[in-house]
């Protein structure tokens, strides 16, 4: 299947999503998206959707990206919360990186609060976007601020191409 058979541009979707600090997020609540559904492999390919950002996207609250970390395998629920852990302090650690952007451009906000992310067990999250359970791969997508989806990719988009579906 391709991957434009499974969301289609041009449609709305209000997906919902929790984030690991309990914020309740949408595709369709005023905020322009990027969401990023990454498998643990993938770390570094989310990191450098984030590091193409446009900067006037930093610390702008119209703004925001979410990524979705989907774990293909099972895990016990102690398994969960060890991953959650690690995970948090792997955010952690992104805002740091985010932090020192924000400051090289005078931006005076704590950046973890930008930061965005799922964690996946069950594949709920992963299916809400057309993906079945342990089958996740790599994708990226941009949903206006109506849920409208606007644009995706199945691999790291170009900066250019990112601020182009920005604007």
């Amino acid at each position: 299947m391709s991957l434009r058979a499974v969301l289609s541009d041009g449609q709305i979707y209000a997906l919902n999503f929790v984030d690991v600090d309990g914020r309740t997020l949408s595709t369709a609540d005023g905020h322009v998206t990027v969401l990023v559904l990454a498998t643990t492999a993938d770390a570094e390919k989310a990191r450098a959707v984030g590091d193409r950002a446009p900067d006037y996207c930093l610390g702008n609250p119209s703004y925001r990206m979410i990524t979705i970390l989907h774990f293909a395998k099972k895990h016990t629920v102690l398994g969960q919360k060890i991953a959650a852990v690690l995970f948090r302090h792997r955010l952690n650690e992104e805002a740091k990186h985010l932090q020192a952007r924000y400051d090289a451009k005078k931006i005076a906000r704590d950046a973890r609060r930008d930061i965005f992310a799922v964690t996946d067990f069950d594949g709920t999250a992963a299916s809400q976007l057309g993906t079945q359970a342990g089958s996740a791969g790599f994708r990226v997508f941009v949903f206006g601020r109506n849920g409208e989806l606007l644009t995706q990719w199945s691999d790291v988009p170009s900066a250019e191409q990112l601020a182009a579906a920005l604007k």
